[in-house]
């Protein structure tokens, strides 16, 4: 039978017993410094004083999305931006509602299409969930070349595409995935029903042979599987797993001693927000509860290479099964100084000269951080932000933030600059005390002044 666990937040993350450990992290993945001894580097930009970071106010936001039975269990999660050519100012915005399907925003932030996700397999089976989605510009299909958007499914353990047809009556999005597409990680129905399933996802077309992928990350564990979709002669696309990578589970600390984050009872610290680098095939993976790796996207070469950690990094704890939150220990100080679990949201802010940004969202303290995407700067940090309310308390800022995407292109009179758009955990106001999530609407030059000012 389908077992439901609730997400944790943040706060129920942080280390665990030390005396239950002991693997290390493999050779060359350590972090740039991780040897080192002594606090934290102290970093003017951000020093852990998020008031210092300048606020961002929205343009826009969703309508609330509720996840329960009158809200159809929906659940804003991860967005992702395309772009009309021929009409910039019809861009649209698809992003995940979990359990509630996909949904497809215009620029206004208003709705344009409800896409609902699968029903269970069975009455004792886990019903579809869409966790994650990205892009992938001009897929080869039989009837010619497509804009598709891959999605995670995460209670189906499947990836499930949908290709985008602009005006389109009834919607722009088709969902155009072979029915005989496997389950991603899972041997089994059984198997998909402990939800230890397709979870983050990053899409990426491999400039020297055309061909395209989608990088998941698997839920409640470290591995990171690269897919190949495959388009099939009936015009559906199903995929084949080219090979897996498991990231570390545990760390050696500075002391000398091995430290793995606090979670349930079996559960390994999992990775969601994803985000390949198009001009060197590099793969960003935000491990929630670590910080952000680097690696090749096709799974080879190099060792994975912790770009930076988040500040709960080394912190010992221990689960409580009562509470079932995790109690920490003393921060012993080999954490970073930007990001606080969990790292979510991982998004590229590409520019014409090949420079930019990547763009984290840090989700235990409502920022977000840059890190330059340049190697040979060695992805360094570059400052953050926050999403806040506008002045007149129209739209809310964004909390607790899972998914972000960003486009740095014009999108008509509205973001002649490019846009931003975040998740945010907690909208305000709601209805009848619910809990609500939503989608924010950023000006990306609003962003780049602010930042770069």
């Amino acid at each position: 039978m389908f077992r439901h666990r609730p997400v944790r937040s943040a706060a129920f993350v942080l280390g665990t017993a030390l005396a239950a450990l002991a693997a290390t992290v493999p050779a060359g993945a350590q972090p740039s410094g991780a040897h080192s001894t002594g606090a934290r580097p102290a970093d003017p930009r951000a020093a852990g004083d998020v008031r210092s970071l300048p606020g961002v106010a929205p343009r826009a936001e969703t309508a609330t999305l509720y996840d329960d039975e009158p809200g159809g269990n929906a659940d804003a999660d991860d967005p992702a931006i395309w772009r009309d050519s021929a009409q910039p100012g019809r861009s649209l915005v698809i992003a995940t509602a979990k359990e509630g399907g996909l949904r497809v925003y215009d620029l206004d932030a208003r709705l344009v299409q409800s896409v609902p996700a699968p029903p269970a397999a069975g009455p004792d089976d886990a019903p579809g969930r869409f966790n994650n989605v990205d892009l992938v510009h001009g897929l080869r299909l039989p009837s010619g070349r497509a804009d598709v958007a891959v999605t995670s499914d995460r209670g189906h353990d499947r990836l499930r595409v949908h290709r985008i047809t602009p005006g389109r009556s009834g919607g722009p999005l088709t969902d155009v995935t072979d029915p005989a597409a496997p389950p991603v990680f899972s041997a089994d129905q059984g198997e998909i029903n402990d939800q230890h399933t397709a979870y983050g996802l990053a899409t990426w077309t491999d400039r020297a042979t055309g061909r395209s992928y989608a990088l998941v990350s698997r839920r409640n564990r470290t591995t990171i599987a690269l897919l190949e979709l495959v388009p099939t002669p009936a015009g559906t696309v199903t995929y084949r797993k080219i090979r897996s990578l498991d990231l570390p589970s545990s760390f050696r600390l500075p002391d000398g001693t091995s430290w793995t984050p606090c979670g349930e009872p079996g559960e390994l610290p999992q990775v969601e927000g994803m985000v390949v680098d198009p001009a060197n095939g590099m793969l960003y993976a935000g491990q929630e509860d670590i910080g952000i790796w680097r690696v090749r996207a096709d799974l080879t070469g190099a060792a994975p290479k912790l770009v930076d950690r988040v500040r709960e990094y080394g912190v010992p704890a221990a689960f409580d099964e009562e509470s079932e939150e995790c109690v920490a220990g003393a921060d012993p100080g080999f954490g970073g100084s930007r990001l606080s679990a969990d790292v979510e949201g991982l998004t590229l802010l590409t520019e014409a000269d090949g420079d930019g940004y990547l763009l984290a969202s840090s989700q235990g303290d409502d920022t977000f951080a840059l890190y330059d995407r340049e190697l040979e700067d060695a992805n360094e940090y570059e400052g953050g932000f926050r999403v806040t309310g506008t002045a007149d308390g129209a739209v809310d800022g964004s909390e607790e933030c899972d998914g972000a995407a960003v486009l740095n292109a014009p999108l008509g009179t509205e973001y002649p600059r490019g846009l931003l758009v975040v998740q945010d955990g907690h909208d305000s106001p709601v209805e009848g005390g619910r809990e609500g999530t939503d989608f924010t609407f950023v000006d990306l030059g609003d962003v780049l002044d602010r930042v770069d000012g």
